[in-house]
């Protein structure tokens, strides 16, 4: 069995603590982090390698950041960030072979505040990932895409969609480029074994949002065919989000057959 987590860490070394306690209590044999905000030479690899993982990394100072970490051998790079916008220098995408699978790590625009520039860009680099996306699947491997996607791809997804009405990750523009990449015949792993919804990967810091369980979905693992056919079992780590100093976001992950 192979298992496949992403973990928005929301800092690599502010949760460095928290990120090694669930590696070695959940040891998933790919984690994808996103938000390591971290730069490229202050990615803790020596931490990571001293449990027994290897990884590869595109940082970015203070922002965003993605890594793919895997349990005893070299995740084999395919490719880091996306193609169509030259200009644009932000660390959101690393792709690799690993395990005989593809695996790309996003960390997908937030797009706040709209109208605007930030919210153009989502779209635009919601485009350009689907391109990608269509690549992967005529060359036909089994691939998972998964990370932070930024969107909530549906109203059961949120526990309030009023609440989330006026954000970026809930207009219908964001949704309906989320819906093309599903056509296009990828699978959202998590919502196939939760079809009613509910299932929460985000908890705000601010007005009690986790005490409250005010949450939402926007952490997703797209399987693709290949892979979907072997899909055993998707779920969130939920108890995470309550630890001590955690990130905002909870790891979500899939198991697949080998």
């Amino acid at each position: 069995m192979i298992k496949v987590a992403t973990f928005n860490i929301n800092g690599v070394k502010a949760r460095l603590p928290r990120l090694l306690e669930w590696l070695q209590e959940t040891r998933p044999s790919v984690a994808c982090l996103q938000e390591i905000k971290s730069q490229d030479e202050g990615f803790p690899i020596q931490d990571i390698e001293a449990i027994g993982y290897k990884a590869i990394w595109h940082g970015q100072k203070g922002f965003n950041g993605v890594a793919i970490l895997a349990d005893g051998v070299e995740p084999v790079e395919v490719r880091r960030g996306l193609e169509g916008e030259p200009e644009d220098e932000h660390s959101r995408y690393i792709e690799a072979d690993v395990f005989g699978l593809r695996i790309a790590c996003i960390y997908l625009p937030n797009g706040n505040p709209l109208p605007g520039p930030k919210f153009d860009y989502k779209l635009r680099w919601m485009e350009r990932l689907r391109k990608r996306m269509r690549e992967i699947s005529a060359e036909e491997v089994p691939a998972i895409v998964t990370g932070d996607f930024n969107v909530i791809p549906e109203d059961k997804d949120v526990w309030s969609p009023s609440a989330m009405a006026a954000d970026a990750l809930m207009q219908p523009e964001s949704r309906d480029a989320y819906a093309r990449l599903l056509g296009d015949g990828w699978t959202d792993a998590l919502d196939l074994h939760n079809p009613r919804g509910g299932v929460w990967t985000f908890w705000d810091y601010q007005a009690g949002a986790w005490q409250r369980d005010h949450g939402f979905r926007i952490d997703h693992a797209l399987l693709s065919p290949e892979v979907a056919d072997r899909l055993v079992a998707a779920g969130v780590d939920k108890e995470y989000r309550g630890r001590e100093k955690s990130s905002d976001h909870t790891p979500v992950w899939v198991q697949i057959r080998d």
